[in-house]
């Protein structure tokens, strides 16, 4: 009987003890529930039914597990004032062209502009993403074919959060339009700084019919963050043609709405001699596709 209880004090210490050193992690965690509210802090205990977490304004409360759809580690840095700076959907893009930075296997996303834009990126590898577009032409009674695209990007780590290289093919054609071997960029690409701060300096040839074109096309393209969710995001393009050289740049930014993210700006040409200002609008979606587990 004194040997039963010595083995219950020891299993009920053990208990507390794990307890105890569980509620001292400084491991953050976010936790959504399936009402679509978010909790961020400490799990100080963890069972098949219950989830006790240690949050800074309200103190420790307890959530059902059959209650919880989505947990995930929250980086240290990305708490600003007890308040969660919510990660970039988009981190390995700006607008549209991509940086040094590669999505980690199974990461994905889904990109859509102005409806008509459709892309999808999935990380293959921690270093080798794909990404494969379309525009639905035959949603609004076009003919002639379907343009659709493939973006295979390998991306390397230089020095950790700080400098990235890349490199990949853009390749777009004509889904059932007749002949034609497509056009597309070769490219290249350095980024310096990390998600939330960096500039991009990019340097392609374009290829149409097999044949690469004459003088490359240079770019340069920034990211800032300006808050618990926005992002400064500006891109510029630097294209030769015979003659002269045609600039496209562009300012706008990034809002940042849990799992997605929306970009805006205004894309502009300059022409050597122009004599007015056009600007395009750009409005875009980005959601995560990729699922995080409990």
């Amino acid at each position: 009987m004194k040997a039963f209880v010595i083995l219950l004090f020891l299993i009920a210490s053990h208990s507390l003890l794990a307890q105890e050193n569980l509620g001292d992690s400084t491991t953050i965690y976010r936790i959504e529930t399936v009402d679509g509210n978010e909790y961020i802090g400490n799990i100080i205990s963890r069972s098949p039914e219950q989830i006790q977490l240690k949050t800074v304004r309200l103190g420790i409360i307890t959530l059902r597990t059959v209650d919880v759809v989505r947990i995930e580690v929250v980086l240290k840095e990305r708490i600003k004032n007890d308040v969660l700076w919510f990660d970039n959907v988009q981190a390995t893009r700006y607008f549209f062209m991509p940086n040094g930075y590669g999505l980690k296997k199974g990461e994905a996303y889904y990109q859509n502009v102005w409806v008509v834009f459709n892309q999808v990126s999935v990380g293959v590898t921690d270093n080798f993403s794909l990404g494969l577009g379309m525009i639905p032409t035959f949603l609004f009674g076009g003919g002639g074919g379907i343009p659709i695209w493939l973006t295979p990007k390998l991306s390397i780590p230089l020095v950790n959060d700080r400098v990235n290289v890349g490199a990949g093919i853009f390749y777009a054609t004509l889904l059932g339009g007749g002949e034609g071997n497509g056009v597309g960029l070769a490219y290249g690409l350095s980024t310096f700084g990390n998600k939330d701060k960096n500039f991009t300096f990019g340097l392609g040839y374009g290829f149409a019919d097999g044949q690469l074109a004459n003088a490359p096309t240079l770019s340069f393209s920034t990211m800032i963050r300006t808050g618990q969710r926005g992002y400064f995001l500006s891109e510029n393009y630097f294209i030769s043609v015979p003659g002269e050289t045609v600039a496209l740049i562009s300012i706008g930014g990034r809002r940042i709405i849990k799992r997605a993210g929306l970009d805006y700006g205004l894309f502009a040409p300059i022409v050597q001699g122009q004599n007015f200002f056009f600007a395009a609008p750009w409005l875009g979606l980005t959601f995560k596709l990729d699922k995080k587990k409990v």
